[in-house]
């Protein structure tokens, strides 16, 4: 007999009670072009906990689908409020980030700025405090809800 392997998704549900500790309708919207979406990260692409210590990266594509922007933030684990290193812990669509040639957008996380790295493009984090993140989209078009839009894994760079 073959054996399936069942998920119950404890760890993100109980996570999402952890962090945002509420919901409303708008933010669980399924309405295209309408509401947001938040998706969420924890670890980096080799499923290890975001640590404000190490120095990480991210890549967003060029036209994310959404009718209004889109937005990336992150949060101390154990506050649940933004990192507070005296600067807002959020780069958008809206703020004066570099995009690349091909207009994507190459985001960054760590105590101090990657070398030759736009601070513009910057999240600063604190040693010693893990983070979480979101990643919203305000007025999520289609490719959100059929999933052909993907945003890629945090990546952990080496230090500078």
């Amino acid at each position: 007999m073959a054996r399936t392997i069942a998920y119950t998704q404890f760890d993100e549900r109980s996570s999402w009670f952890y962090e945002a500790i509420g919901v409303s309708e708008g933010m669980m919207g399924r309405t295209v072009g309408a509401g947001q979406v938040y998706l969420e990260a924890t670890k980096d692409a080799k499923g290890q906990w975001l640590q404000g210590g190490k120095t990480y990266t991210i890549h967003v594509p060029a036209n994310v689908p959404v009718a209004q922007f889109w937005s990336f933030t992150i949060y101390d684990n154990e506050t649940r409020s933004f990192v507070n290193t005296g600067t807002l812990p959020d780069r958008s669509s809206r703020s004066n980030i570099q995009k690349n040639a091909d207009g994507t957008v190459d985001l960054y996380f760590g105590p101090k700025l990657p070398a030759g790295k736009p601070e513009s493009n910057w999240i600063k984090t604190i040693p010693g405090r893990g983070w979480f993140s979101y990643f919203r989209l305000y007025g999520p078009l289609q490719a959100y809800f059929d999933r052909s839009f993907v945003l890629s894994d945090i990546v952990e760079l080496k230090s500078n």
